[in-house]
C-alpha cells in the first residue's frame, strides 16, 4: 500500500514510518522543504499548498496526518496558542483540499485529533458520543477536525484519531517523567486525583494501523488504554517499577506559576474511555500502566 504521512520526524510519526516500511509498505513523507527524493512531497500548510503529483499524494491509498506544534513544548503565550491552531487547523484544511482535487483521492484520511476535544472531565468518564469541552485545547480541537470537511465531502473515508497521553520513553510527557523518576524527584503534580488517559507507544501505532485497514471505522475515535488512571497512581506505578521514592509534591500554585495557562492541561481530569477502538475488536497489548510503563522502559 502506498501511504503519505505528515508529522513524519516527530515522535509518533517516526515510529509508524518505522512500522509501515518494516511490513513493505511504501511510504510518502510530506516535508515543509524542498522534496530531495521521491519518498517526498513538499507542503506548506500555513499556504495551504500541498504540490501533489503523480510521484506524490496522487496514488496514495491512505493518508495519514500527525503534523502540529507541539502542545506542552513552550510557555501559553497568545502568539504561541496561534501557532498550536494555525498549525493543526491550516494544516488539515491543506491536506483535505487537496485530497479533494485528486481525481483519485486515497479511500482513508486518518486525522489526527485530542481528547483535548472533551476538555476537563473530573471523574466522568466520557467516550466518543460525548460533547467537546470548554477553553482553548477543545476549541482547537473542533475546528481541526472540521477542517478535515473538505476530504469528507469527496467522499473520502476519514477518521479523527483522539490520542491520549503516549507513553514513550524517548519523547513527550512521558521523556521528560521519566528521568526526573529515575532521579528520585519524582511526585504527584496537584492533588494526584486527576485522570490521565494514556496509551502505549505500541498500542498507539497499532491503533493508528487499525484506523487505517478497518473500513467501518469514520469520524472521532479515542487512541487511549482502557485503564484511564490518576496522576497519584501513575506516580506510584512510577516509584513502584523503577524502585525510586516519590515523596515529591508539585502544588497546583507552583505549576500555574511556572506554566501558566498551560497548568490547566496538567492540572485538568480527562478520563476518557476507547468505546469505538474497542467494538472494532482491536486488542490491547498494554492495557494497564504497569504493562505500559514496562513496555516503555524495556
Amino acid at each position: 500500500m502506498r501511504i503519505a504521512v505528515t508529522g513524519s520526524t516527530g515522535l509518533i510519526g517516526t515510529a509508524l514510518v518505522r512500522s509501515l516500511r518494516a511490513d513493505g509498505h511504501q511510504v510518502v513523507r510530506l516535508v515543509r522543504r524542498a522534496a530531495s527524493s521521491r519518498e517526498e512531497v513538499t507542503w506548506d500548510p500555513k499556504r495551504r499548498a500541498v504540490k501533489a503529483t503523480a510521484d506524490g499524494l496522487a496514488g496514495c491509498e491512505a493518508v495519514v496526518h500527525l503534523a502540529g506544534a507541539g502542545v506542552g513544548d513552550h510557555r501559553w503565550t497568545e502568539t504561541y496558542k496561534k501557532e498550536i491552531r494555525d498549525s493543526r487547523v491550516l494544516g488539515t484544511a491543506a491536506i483535505a483540499e487537496t485530497l479533494a482535487s485528486l481525481d483519485a483521492p486515497p479511500k482513508v484520511f486518518v486525522c489526527g485529533s485530542a481528547i483535548g476535544f472533551y476538555g476537563d472531565t473530573g471523574e466522568r468518564a466520557v467516550d466518543e458520543a460525548a460533547p467537546p469541552g470548554e477553553g482553548f485545547l477543545p476549541s482547537v480541537c473542533v475546528e481541526w477536525e472540521e477542517a478535515a470537511a473538505p476530504a469528507q465531502e469527496a467522499g473520502v473515508r476519514t477518521v479523527f484519531a483522539r490520542t491520549g497521553l503516549v507513553v514513550a520513553r524517548e519523547g513527550g510527557a512521558w521523556g521528560r517523567l521519566f528521568p526526573l523518576f529515575r532521579a528520585g524527584l519524582g511526585g504527584r503534580l496537584g492533588s494526584g486525583r486527576q485522570y490521565w488517559s494514556y496509551i502505549s507507544m505500541h498500542d498507539h501505532i497499532a491503533a493508528l494501523r487499525h484506523l487505517i485497514d478497518t473500513e467501518s471505522l469514520s469520524g472521532p475515535v479515542n487512541l487511549t488504554a482502557p485503564q484511564p488512571v490518576t496522576n497519584r497512581e501513575v506516580t506510584e506505578a512510577m516509584g513502584r517499577l523503577l524502585k525510586r521514592p516519590t515523596l515529591f509534591t508539585v502544588p497546583a500554585p507552583a505549576l500555574r506559576l511556572a506554566l501558566g495557562e498551560l497548568s490547566a492541561d496538567v492540572l485538568g481530569s480527562q478520563r476518557v474511555l476507547p468505546r469505538r477502538l474497542e467494538e472494532s475488536g482491536f486488542a490491547f497489548a498494554f492495557p494497564g500502566i504497569d504493562d505500559t510503563l514496562r513496555a516503555a522502559l524495556n
